[in-house]
């Protein structure tokens, strides 16, 4: 029986934790006038930088530099943000795949924020205006019974021109005032919508992008699950079809042999003995089939030793000198193993077959990417080159049991050689082997 963990039902907060966190949204309010003022220099310094750029080439580092700049406050302005309203903005992903230049002046994440500090000079200024004149204009109605003790009431003037007048005038005032400082909050509340809107939409991750690499990433799963389906059931299909003409046509010839050998060995033991000798030989023949056929079938080496020994063991195997090297890798994930294994036993047949190379270098490595730990492997030879996945070489299996578990499969292979076959297999937390 299976128990499921239900998560607790949320609610929205309440009207007075609403209000408590309202007062950080006016903060935000308040302070968007600075960053307003920050974002019209910025905004003006890249658009003159970048316009006379045709004239004058010598402002492109200063089109760059603020272009970095803004990336810089960029990120400040998403903290700003957040702890001012309590929303989560999570940070844009950052690429590391791309040359030093093209960081520096076309990345996204700096294009983006030069948008956002665009429009955030004309509503930061704005918002942040009138959210100071509102709070001034209602602190001074709330403290008119203060103000009236040293001043003549009657030339007060509110919202800009609006008397204030004697009589209960100033207590009116007073209670509009108040009741101003109480709402205010909560319109700010509304109001910093715009600024976490914004900043979600231009300084925190691409969504849009973020939605595409998932789509794509689904559909590159979808395919490589059906190619890896059609790829176990051709396998299944060749080993019966292996067994059927080779080991199983073997064994009943062995049992032929047997049987004839029994009814003739007290008549002809001349006969029987060559009859157990042709037995002998059929066995003999038949082990080899069940090794050809036991090809793609894990080895127990594999299981027992991990790589490093079943590397070993296949380059002692191959018709060429194999140098194999291993470093760091210990027991990882078993699946990951039978992987890492079929690819470099395919790779040494293919170099035996078809590269007419005199060596080959094996190299197996853990290393870090962006997304976490992987399992490198390199397989390069000296041969003729000209390697093609479409050809059926057996390279377009390779893909296919990489793409399984989420890995790359990348072969160089020019004319002339030399092939370079490189493959990284992602390494799952926790699946490590003890």
């Amino acid at each position: 029986m299976t128990s499921t963990a239900v998560a607790a039902p949320t609610h929205p907060p309440g009207l007075a934790r609403t209000w408590v966190r309202g007062w950080g949204s006016l903060a935000l309010l308040l302070t968007d006038m600075l960053t307003g003022a920050v974002a019209i220099v910025l905004s003006s310094v890249l658009l003159a930088s970048i316009v006379s750029l045709p004239g004058a080439f010598v402002t492109l580092p200063l089109a760059v530099g603020t272009l970095l700049l803004g990336g810089w406050l960029g990120r400040a302005e998403r903290h700003r943000v957040g702890a001012l309203t309590g929303a989560t903005i999570d940070p844009p992903t950052v690429r590391t795949d791309q040359p030093l230049w093209r960081r520096l002046v076309l990345d996204p994440a700096d294009w983006r924020a030069a948008a956002y500090w665009a429009l955030h000079a004309l509503w930061g200024t704005f918002i942040g205006a009138v959210t100071l004149a509102v709070l001034a204009q209602a602190l001074l109605l709330a403290l008119l019974p203060l103000i009236r003790l040293g001043v003549d009431v009657e030339t007060v003037r509110i919202f800009w021109g609006i008397p204030i007048g004697d009589g209960s005038g100033p207590w009116v005032g007073t209670a509009v005032g108040v009741v101003v400082l109480l709402l205010l909050p909560l319109a700010a509340r509304a109001l910093a919508a715009v600024d976490v809107n914004l900043a979600r939409w231009l300084l925190g991750a691409d969504r849009r992008r973020e939605v595409e690499q998932l789509s794509a990433r689904v559909d590159t799963l979808t395919e490589s699950r059906r190619e890896t389906v059609d790829s176990v059931e051709a396998e299944r299909r060749r080993i019966e079809r292996d067994l059927h003409d080779g080991p199983q046509q073997r064994l009943v010839s062995i049992a032929m042999s047997l049987g004839m050998a029994r009814d003739a060995l007290e008549r002809d033991p001349a006969t029987a003995r060559e009859l157990v000798d042709e037995a002998h030989a059929s066995a003999k023949e038949a082990i080899v089939e069940m090794r050809q056929v036991a090809r793609g079938i894990v080895p127990p080496i594999l299981a027992d030793r991990g790589l490093d020994a079943a590397l070993s063991a296949l380059a002692d195997r191959s018709p060429l000198p194999v140098s194999v090297t291993v470093r760091g890798v210990g027991r990882v994930d078993p699946t990951l193993e039978a992987i890492a294994y079929f690819v470099v036993s395919e790779a040494l047949t293919n170099v035996a077959k078809h590269a007419a190379a005199t060596s080959a270098t094996v190299d197996v490595s853990r290393a870090t990417a962006a997304d976490g730990e992987v399992l490198a492997l390199t397989v390069s030879d000296d041969g003729r080159g000209d390697a093609d996945p479409s050809r059926g070489t057996g390279l377009a299996g390779l893909q296919q049991r990489v793409a399984a578990v989420d890995g790359q499969l990348y072969v160089t292979s020019p004319a002339g050689g030399p092939t370079t076959l490189h493959a990284v297999l992602p390494l799952r937390p926790g699946r490590s082997q003890s």
